[in-house]
């Protein structure tokens, strides 16, 4: 892959060897951060769980202390007073059967949440092989399959973030904006990291942390030292 002048000038300040410790990496990070906009800094975490084992899979959701920095539009699935609460709440898109036609034929994708009630699921089940590719799918694990629609929202709004593994075993998600404070970074790192040595499988045997890495959006990866995690 190649890559942009300000790339690999930014890729100069990362020693690719070394093991950062987690405010370092965060530093670091914030200084390579050079695109025009606002990048993102992402976690990107490898395990040594086998996911294709149950009893080794890790998901679930945790609300960063500032957010990430991103709108987030949710649509739910809910009736009645249930849909009455999530418009509330502040969804932006509440719906019944009427919006499986809309996500089926017109390939509608403008949300980047999914919660339902449970009674729904039987409607939003006709949706599997549509939102579970692109991990819309509502998940007990992950709160968004809830009675309490009010609460996700608002929790999903105020920067709930959802982590699981994917086919590698690796977890990516955001930490927040290249433009946040190093404290906020860090307060968001060390409350995702928290939330997955909680959820670390009683099964796995080895190493749980094998790697982490943490990068903006157009920037190149920074190491931190796992020792420091634990």
């Amino acid at each position: 892959m190649k890559h942009g002048k300000k790339y690999l000038e930014a890729a100069k300040a990362v020693d690719r060897a070394t093991l950062y410790d987690p405010a370092e990496a965060i530093s670091l990070v914030k200084k390579t951060a050079v695109a025009k906009f606002d990048e993102t800094i992402e976690a990107h975490i490898r395990t040594g769980c086998d996911g294709r084992h149950a009893d080794q899979q890790i998901r679930g959701a945790v609300v960063l202390p500032h957010g990430t920095g991103k709108q987030v539009r949710v649509l739910v699935f809910a009736k009645d007073a249930k849909a009455d609460e999530a418009k509330e709440a502040g969804a932006e898109f509440v719906g019944a059967d009427e919006l499986i036609p809309k996500i089926q034929n017109e390939n509608w994708f403008d949300y980047d949440v999914v919660v339902a009630t449970p009674d729904m699921m039987g409607v939003v089940g006709r949706l599997g092989r549509v939102l579970g590719p692109k991990g819309l799918m509502p998940n007990p694990k992950a709160g968004t399959v809830t009675m309490d629609v009010a609460k996700a929202v608002k929790d999903i709004k105020a920067g709930k973030i959802e982590y699981r593994l994917d086919k590698t075993n690796i977890i990516h998600v955001p930490i927040g904006k290249a433009s946040f404070s190093e404290e906020q970074l860090a307060d968001n790192f060390q409350t995702l990291i928290d939330a997955i040595n909680k959820a670390k499988p009683s099964a796995l045997k080895g190493t749980y942390l094998k790697s982490v890495t943490i990068s903006p959006t157009m920037g190149p990866g920074v190491k931190i030292n796992t020792m420091k995690l634990v």
